[in-house]
């Protein structure tokens, strides 16, 4: 217990940075909220008054006492106190909720830019070890988390605790006899909420991996909904999802009805508190040691106890996931960055695209890729880098535009160590296209023009033209104009790609990489788009990565990798008559990647 309330308190003072800007507003909540829980806790024991006042009244008419009646003057001063109070306890409760909510939300949207200022400055290593939708998860499900949790239980506790020490000083004032039966709701309220708590865990806990295998079933069984069609498993696709449907439903009734009961169970408590009172305080008011009014507003105090008591319990499920919450982000806070550019760095001011790898030497951890690579490219030469699987065809892209950096030798562009430049001076010298398209939700002209943003529309075109993909995009309604979805489907995958490839070439870097670049082509645009880029690597050094090795027979150089070295290279005349692994390659003898 010891070490999880320091845990807890580590993971608070983490959080300590985000929440000081705004500590005024957080002060600001908490006395807003003790003002309007004394306002609360005081208007019991006023509208007894009222009820006081009324019995003594009631009493003497009865007692045929002479002027007796109800005296409304006192009463409608008591009203009056009464109406200040609620209003009080009202603007008190807007005021601090405002507050709360404004330095809660101000800090969460300092979070999210401090989480995206971090990712950013993360080395492709880290997406390489971590999913993505884990990563997504931590800036938007995780900071909710956080935000909900703060949001919620922030004040209730607060007022929470509050509320019960200011009910128990209240109820101590009235008649402390009683008040000890008040005492008495609180540890058996406590009692109550840890043994729901646990015994409801485990069903909880059955239920989210229901609902992710349910989700999971869902995602499948539509993705192949052809194939299902296809093979007629209609009927047992159905019965699997009835199966997982009703485990489910098992778990989450189990889950419900035992969480469920804590608010019934704290209930009971505070009824059978309350008749014991009722028994009680009858008395008391008979022998004349208690009022009618102090009575009545007893009673409304032990209900004051009962919300409170109830909504502490039900916020710890909130609160964990709060915890859970500021854990995973503080993780990826404290994940190591990128080796800092320097400062002030060096600058290629006219690019030729003279690419030398000297010795370069680069491994996954204790996995070696590359062992001695030592290649001197020209300028506008077309190298082509083929070899089987897991030779390091796409390392030596990644050592290029320092996704990651060398364990040892040198890598130069125009006589120049990259090292010794800033990122992002680096990669602007590049144009790359992948084999996995990226467009993203917007129009063609959008999507093309990202290349360069301060293109005209006649440059986009023209980009366009470059490829061949000029033609089609005017046969689509509202031609440059045509929204891209989110997803891309409105478009072939052929498509998308001759898209990103204008892109590159709207963009006109010095030296092109090609990785996988026509994988998603087919043929007839395949034989279209080898024509655009015929004229796109003229004048360009450029690294082609391919899969079809017909489309690099071209090439002014091929590289053959194997196990990280360079086995063989030369043109593609040169390494058929060799018949070694290139030759193998070519005819099929081995599988490429």
């Amino acid at each position: 217990m010891i070490k999880k309330i320091k845990q807890a308190g580590a993971v608070i003072s983490r959080l300590r940075p985000f929440i000081a800007p705004y500590k005024w507003g957080f002060i600001g909540a908490v006395v807003m909220t003790v003002l309007s829980v004394a306002a609360m806790t005081s208007a019991p024991r006023i509208e007894g008054m009222i009820t006081t006042q009324l019995a003594k009244d009631a009493a003497q008419i009865a007692g045929k006492v002479p002027g007796a009646g109800v005296q409304f003057d006192v009463i409608v001063k008591i009203l009056a106190v009464l109406a200040v109070i609620y209003i009080i306890k009202m603007a008190s409760q807007v005021i601090s909720m405002f507050l709360l909510t404004n330095s809660i939300q101000s800090a969460m949207h300092d979070m999210r830019n401090a989480v995206q200022d971090k990712i950013r400055r993360l080395p492709v290593k880290y997406f390489d070890t971590h999913s993505f939708g884990d990563t997504l998860s931590r800036v938007t499900n995780d900071i909710d988390s956080v935000s909900n949790g703060l949001q919620q239980s922030f004040t209730q506790v607060i007022s929470g605790v509050l509320t019960l020490i200011l009910v128990l000083v209240m109820v101590f004032t009235i008649q402390p006899v009683m008040a000890w039966l008040v005492v008495l709701i609180i540890p058996v309220s406590i009692l109550i909420s840890v043994a729901v708590v646990r015994k409801s865990q485990k069903h909880f806990k059955a239920q989210q991996d229901s609902l992710g295998e349910l989700n999971g079933t869902i995602t499948e069984l539509y993705t192949g909904y052809n194939e299902i069609l296809l093979f007629g498993r209609q009927q047992s696709s159905q019965e699997r999802f009835k199966e997982i449907n009703g485990r489910l439903q098992k778990h989450a009734l189990k889950a419900q009805f035992v969480s469920s009961m804590m608010s019934p169970l704290i209930s009971l408590s505070v009824y059978l508190c309350i008749g014991g009172v009722a028994v009680s305080g009858t008395v008391f008011v008979i022998q004349g040691m208690l009022t009618v009014g102090n009575l009545q507003a007893f009673i409304r105090y032990i209900w004051q106890c009962n919300e409170p008591l109830s909504q502490v319990a039900q916020l710890s499920a909130q609160i964990q996931a709060a915890f859970a919450g500021m854990k995973r982000i503080f993780e990826i806070l404290d994940e190591p960055e990128e080796i800092p550019d320097p400062k002030p760095g060096t600058r290629i001011l006219d690019v030729r695209g003279e690419v030398s790898f000297e010795h370069v030497a680069f491994g996954y951890g204790d996995k070696p890729v590359i062992k001695d690579l030592d290649i001197h490219i020209k300028s506008g030469q077309m190298v082509a880098i083929v070899g089987p699987t897991g030779a390091g065809k796409t390392t030596i892209i990644n050592l290029l535009l320092r996704f990651y950096d060398t364990d040892s030798g040198r890598i130069l562009i125009d006589g120049v160590d990259i090292k010794s430049m800033k990122r992002e001076d680096l990669r602007s010298m590049f144009g790359m296209v992948l084999q996995d398209t990226w467009l993203f939700s917007g129009t063609i002209y959008e999507n093309i023009r990202y290349g360069r943003l301060d293109a005209r529309k006649d440059e986009v075109i023209d980009a366009a033209k470059t490829v061949n993909v000029h033609h089609f995009i005017r046969t689509l309604p509202k031609g440059y104009d045509m929204e891209i979805d989110e997803e891309g489907s409105n478009i072939s995958q052929g498509e998308k790609q001759l898209l990103t490839i204008a892109r590159a070439v709207l963009k006109d870097p010095k030296i092109l990489i090609l990785d996988e670049a026509t994988s998603s082509v087919d043929t007839r645009l395949e034989k279209i788009l080898q024509e655009a880029m015929h004229k796109l690597l003229a004048g360009r050094t450029s690294f082609v990565i391919a899969h079809r090795l017909s489309t690099i027979r071209n090439s002014d150089a091929i590289m053959v990798l194997d196990h990280g070295n360079i086995v063989e290279r030369g043109d593609h005349a040169i390494l058929i008559r060799e018949k070694g692994i290139y030759y193998q390659l070519y005819t099929g003898g081995l599988e490429l990647d």
